[in-house]
């Protein structure tokens, strides 16, 4: 079974270097599948071993639809030659409980078409050392919080295309789709776990969200900053909860009641919110957390 991981990026570097350590020591970097929002040396720089694909930069109208439009028909084309395609946002990286799974592989035996991931927004907090260059975030944040919003679809098979957090769904299939969520298997949303990395990409979102246009990202781009002092704020007030009590009562909620969009014929996870802080298991760190080594192309 031969898998990749695809992503798009606009100068959103620490997460990139993330995201490239992450899925190229699960993968192999040579399947990994860069797509550049605009001309930047600087991706080949952090990416040496990755593919790496430009598109213009010419327009943001309808940035989302004509970005995953993009993306699905990239990744199908992908579908030629790897089993499955996975496709996150760029601080998006999956983990799965190296108990039940070694590999995407074993997550893949099971799954029909596609697969969702139970979310998790991790955070810095105030106790947490500023990170360095080359440190792995799940190595050093341990606190989070579970999220519908980020419980996403993030892998399929050529065919089915992944869009709004689910995948679509022919109109007649909606009803009876399978939400293919498998337990032990998180998607650990990365963007509040620097808050000096937030800062700089928080003000590349703000001038796209306030740049003149139809379909531009909404609100939570226009004032991302508001947006990050509001998660904090809940943060901060959320009580502490154990992991697998907090963990089964979101697997529930979000297994049982999926959204079944009829209007974009998308299958989902309801966006629930989740009032409660945990604290990641070991396993996050000892698995996914050791910090980075260069990749270098061979001379």
């Amino acid at each position: 079974m031969s898998t990749c991981a695809i992503t798009m990026v606009y100068k959103d570097y620490w997460a990139l270097s993330q995201w490239y350590t992450h899925y190229g020591r699960l993968l192999g970097y040579e399947h990994l599948y860069i797509v550049a929002h605009g001309h930047d040396p600087m991706i080949a720089d952090l990416c040496p071993l990755a593919n790496i694909t430009t598109i213009p930069r010419d327009t943001l109208e309808g940035f989302d639809r004509k970005r995953g439009k993009f993306l699905n028909e990239f990744a199908d084309d992908l579908g030629q030659t790897y089993d499955w395609a996975i496709q996150t946002d760029v601080d998006e990286l999956v983990c799965f409980d190296p108990a039940i799974y070694t590999s995407f592989e074993d997550i893949f035996e099971t799954s029909s078409d596609a697969v969702f991931a139970l979310g998790l927004d991790v955070a810095e907090t105030i106790n947490d050392r500023v990170l360095t260059e080359r440190q792995m975030a799940l190595g050093h944040r341990s606190t989070a919080v579970f999220t519908g919003h980020y419980s996403k679809a993030w892998a399929s098979k050529r065919g089915t295309a992944l869009w709004r957090h689910g995948i679509k769904v022919a109109p007649d299939k909606l009803a009876t789709a399978p939400f293919n969520l498998p337990k032990g298997v998180y998607l650990t949303h990365l963007k509040y776990a620097n808050l000096r990395a937030l800062e700089i990409a928080n003000e590349h979102r703000i001038g796209i969200g306030n740049t003149a246009g139809k379909g531009l990202p909404g609100a939570a781009w226009k004032e991302a900053d508001k947006v990050a002092a509001r998660f904090y704020l809940h943060l901060v007030r959320y009580d502490d909860k154990d992991w697998a009590s907090a963990r089964d009562e979101a697997y529930d909620a979000i297994v049982s009641d999926p959204l079944r969009d009829a209007k974009e014929n998308v299958l989902r996870s309801a966006s629930k919110v989740f009032k409660h802080r945990v604290t990641l298991p070991s396993w996050f760190k000892t698995y996914f957390g050791a910090d980075q080594e260069r990749a270098t192309k061979a001379c």
